[in-house]
């Protein structure tokens, strides 16, 4: 009893609450938590008939484990996606979703406007393997056809971008990847598969952090790689089980909790991020707003193509450097200083000492990242008292 009718279309909110769900002999509501290494056998050879594949049963739970299968199930169910596997955190998301499978001699092209750990992935680790990587103005569809060669294996982009909030035509560089041969990898965690599902639009393979809106409470680590079964059988699935970036299952037990809320919590942080980009567009020393949900935003159009909704980030230009970014950051009494997003606390960061501090200078000012620029991830607080918040910061200064 409880689980999804195989076969049947459930609506999100159906699949958010019960995907995945297996309940035990003991019939518990709440998804049971399997906090163990290790799986017992009956006899020898049931251990040897699942090590070969013949029996589904668990071995260890490295490979495979039953609180994170239902994770890893509810996941897949409400991207779309055939199959899903959980990682210990977003980044062993996107470095196991690249590594898995190019090899020495490959070429990556990425949209130059990511978070600063994927692109130190890029632009740094990849190359010590042998695995060249090209940059792109990941707007402008003619860079990534210029980028493309003969051994180009993967295109990978952020959209929403972290922390410019650019928008990218995910279908456009889905037939550009797909020309070449190529698969698209999206990172998807600033949309959430609520507002955005990138398979939709051809992506081949969609990476989450989970530790941002899909825990949403800052609790725990964890992350997602959303893919086809034969990219898993011939790709993820043995490089997971020999390398081990593997979810914890209490970490995957959280997520699949906080999945029950995940609609919910989402778009009412889109409504208070849509009043609060409306009211720092007023406010004194801002000199711009950028929001995916405003009309003012350079892609705007494109936005609503992709997006149900404008997400829950909005960054923003004081009309000053670091020690007026500072100010207004010490300032603020209820918006707290961090560099994580997708919480139900409104969380500030300031890019240029944080989360991109280690580009140069110019990387930066490339993507427009300047000492005055600030992310603010809204969260589940009433939206007045943010607005508030923000305009005594502001006036302050």
């Amino acid at each position: 009893m409880g689980e999804l009718e195989s076969g049947r279309k459930y609506g999100l909110k159906t699949r958010l609450v019960r995907g995945g769900l297996k309940r035990s002999e003991n019939g518990e509501t709440s998804e049971a938590l399997y906090l163990t290494s290790g799986f017992a056998y009956d006899n020898p050879e049931t251990a040897e008939a699942r090590f070969k594949g013949e029996d589904p049963g668990y071995t260890y739970s490295r490979f495979a484990n039953p609180t994170v299968s239902m994770f890893e199930e509810r996941m897949a169910l409400i991207e779309g996606s055939p199959v899903a596997r959980a990682t210990a955190t977003g980044m062993a998301a996107v470095t196991t979703a690249l590594l898995c499978h190019l090899r020495q001699g490959d070429h990556v092209i990425a949209a130059r406007a990511m978070f600063g750990g994927c692109r130190y992935v890029v632009e740094d680790v990849l190359p010590r393997y042998g695995i060249a990587s090209t940059l792109v103005d990941g707007c402008n569809l003619d860079a990534w056809r210029a980028g493309v060669k003969p051994n180009t294996k993967v295109l990978f982009l952020e959209t929403p971008a972290n922390p410019t909030l650019e928008i990218i035509d995910l279908r456009a560089v889905a037939e550009i990847a797909h020309a070449a041969g190529a698969r698209l990898i999206v990172d998807n965690v600033f949309a959430t598969p609520v507002l955005q599902r990138p398979m939709e639009f051809g992506a081949d393979i969609v990476v989450y952090s989970a530790t941002k809106h899909i825990d949403g409470q800052g609790r725990c680590l964890g992350g997602v790689i959303l893919c086809d079964k034969k990219f898993l059988d011939d790709h993820l699935q043995i490089f997971m089980r020999n390398t081990g970036p593997s979810i914890s299952p209490f970490n995957a037990w959280v997520m699949i909790k906080a999945l029950e809320t995940l609609d919910l919590r989402v778009r009412a942080m889109c409504d208070h991020a849509s009043a609060v980009a409306d009211a720092l567009a007023l406010g004194p020393k801002v000199s711009r707003v950028i929001y995916p949900g405003r009309a003012d935003h350079p892609q705007a159009e494109l936005a609503r193509a992709q997006m149900s909704l404008g997400g829950s980030l909005v960054s923003f230009y004081l009309d000053g450097g670091k020690d007026l970014a500072f100010r207004f950051a010490k300032a603020l009494k209820l918006i707290d200083i961090s560099n994580n997003l997708g919480d139900a606390k409104s969380l500030i960061t300031h890019p240029t000492t944080t989360t991109h501090f280690r580009l140069t200078p110019q990387a930066r000012a490339e993507l427009g990242i300047t000492d005055g620029m600030m992310r603010l991830s809204v969260g589940l607080e009433d939206p007045a008292d943010l607005i508030d918040d923000l305009q005594q910061a502001l006036n302050s200064l």
